[in-house]
């Protein structure tokens, strides 16, 4: 499924910024050609002003289909056009190289991220993810921790982007189940019970790019 004509695109402009880095943006689909779209200026998505692009912008895309499903793709600006507005030219994106995430169901991927987790005011410690997603992650752990199932974590993980930027997600989990490793060590699976949509957003975004980087190996 591609977008469309009147369509509303949302996406966050790469920066080395980290700020800057995380703000969404969004932009009506005003017009098309073959291999472009043609975007009307963005809107901050939260205080409504308008950004300036620049061309080679890169831009982490997604729209929403009438069921709710979010289909991701990567572009950059190719180019201006002036009409009765100023539009900005988009790549077109490549059907084959689109993430589609539904509303409830979370893209996941393998990622070795680091994670910070606090089960209580005296226990704490550093360990790192086995894969993470929208809807929860999994880390691995030494084995004297006593993780089980139905236990709540604070925790905040490291999220790294491929322009260099670093984000900090903190959220609360709920610890869904625990594996003792012939190593002795303890793999945990956890599902966010309480993360604001900025920071899953986050987690999202950062989950789009691996797939990509994997389909483009």
């Amino acid at each position: 499924m591609l977008p469309t004509v009147n369509q509303m695109l949302y996406y966050h402009i790469a920066s080395s910024d980290e700020a800057e880095a995380a703000i969404e943006y969004r932009s009506r689909i005003a017009d098309e050609e073959e291999g472009a779209l043609h975007i009307e200026y963005p809107l901050h998505e939260q205080t409504g002003r308008t950004k300036r692009l620049f061309l080679g912008d890169e831009l982490s895309v997604y729209f929403l289909s009438p069921d709710g499903v979010k289909h991701y793709f990567d572009s950059h600006v190719i180019g201006f056009k002036e009409d009765a507005i100023r539009l900005v030219r988009i790549v077109k994106p490549d059907p084959e190289r689109m993430t589609k995430v539904q509303r409830r169901s979370f893209l996941r991927v393998p990622a070795e991220l680091e994670l910070a987790v606090k089960m209580s005011e005296h226990e704490r410690f550093v360990c790192y993810t086995d894969d993470v997603g929208g809807g929860g992650i999994s880390f691995v752990s030494d084995g004297k921790w006593a993780l089980q199932s139905g236990g709540t974590l604070d925790c905040w993980l490291l999220v790294p982007y491929k322009n260099g930027v670093i984000e900090h997600v903190s959220f609360q989990a709920e610890i869904v189940r625990v594996n003792l490793l012939e190593s002795g060590r303890k793999q945990c699976m956890i599902k966010f019970v309480s993360i604001s949509d900025t920071e899953r957003g986050k987690i999202i975004r950062y989950c789009f790019e691996k797939q990509l980087e994997y389909r483009n190996r």
